[in-house]
């Protein structure tokens, strides 16, 4: 079985709340932007030049606040009850 089908297993419950945070201030002083190439759900993009994100398909793996060098990012699990369910179905 592939990644990608296990992930497609996988069920998000996407709380309204956001469990990410960027401090856009900070990220645009950093040029490697490893947080585009560690996370493996791919929730970073980088678009005309500004590093965008979506924390719905996060993976709650904390790839990104930990490779993030300048701490712009400020990651916490989501609330109870919502984000992802692994394996479901």
């Amino acid at each position: 079985m592939k990644v990608e089908d296990k992930l497609a297993l996988n069920k998000f419950d996407v709380d309204r709340d956001v469990h990410i945070t960027v401090n856009d201030v900070v990220c645009v002083e950093c040029e490697l932007k490893p947080c585009v190439s560690v996370c493996p759900a791919e929730c970073y993009v980088i678009r005309e030049n500004h590093m965008t994100f979506s924390y719905e398909g996060c993976l709650e793996c904390g790839s990104c606040r930990i490779a993030c060098p300048k701490g712009a990012i400020d990651w916490v699990y989501p609330r109870g009850g919502f984000g992802i369910c692994y394996q479901y179905g």
